[in-house]
């Protein structure tokens, strides 16, 4: 019986074949990245990079998939070793700082590039390297009861005034519901090409459509 039938029985096997093959990186390890890459992982993709200078802080444990016992090891090691040991899926964990100068060489080969980063010159950096490149880039961010998911051609970097990495309001269910928004819409994107983009707030609950 394969691992991944609901899903397959869902989606079709010709469609779980595709996500199987297509390489996906994924900018970030933590409260969205983390959880994004185990829905993906979780859902049939084959072929996943996380890139995280990161290690693993206390404060994360409520938002992020990972145990007290990682505390201070590397997110995307960690994150890398817990999915394999899960389901199997070898994902390719890089753990240094990604930056203008080293982005071709760590997002090389990459068909698709997902912005979970937390800060807004990392952002930057993507959105940069993917207006140059070509490679579909989507990002997916959040603040407070707000979080969205927009592809590069519209997307704009906030400002970096409220970049405060260690202290910032966060509800563990906005972050999941952003996942499985973001989630859904890289497999529409693999299957149709088509890029659509969404807002998401918690307060209401709702879901909705961006049209630009």
């Amino acid at each position: 019986m394969s691992m991944f039938l609901h899903e397959q029985l869902y989606r079709s096997h010709t469609a779980m074949t595709k996500l199987k093959a297509y390489p996906v990186t994924l900018c970030g390890a933590g409260a969205l990245g983390a959880n994004l890459a185990e829905n993906l992982a979780r859902a049939g993709f084959g072929k996943l990079k996380v890139i995280d200078r990161d290690r693993i802080e206390e404060r994360n444990l409520s938002t992020q998939p990972y145990y007290r016992s990682d505390v201070g090891a590397f997110k995307a090691k960690i994150l890398a070793n817990q999915l394999y040991r899960a389901i199997g899926t070898k994902v390719e964990a890089e753990t240094q700082e990604l930056t203008a100068d080293n982005a071709a060489k760590l997002l090389k080969n990459s068909q698709l590039i997902v912005d979970v980063f937390d800060n807004s010159p990392s952002r930057q950096v993507l959105k940069d390297y993917a207006e140059r490149s070509g490679v579909p880039c989507l990002h997916v961010g959040l603040s407070a009861d707000y979080a969205e998911v927009i592809w590069n051609s519209v997307y704009r970097v906030p400002s970096d005034a409220n970049d405060d990495v260690c202290d910032y309001p966060l509800a563990r269910n906005l972050v999941l519901l952003a996942v499985a928004v973001a989630s859904e819409e890289m497999i529409s994107f693999i299957a149709t090409g088509e890029q659509r983009h969404f807002t998401i707030t918690l307060k209401d609950l709702a879901v909705r459509s961006l049209i630009f």
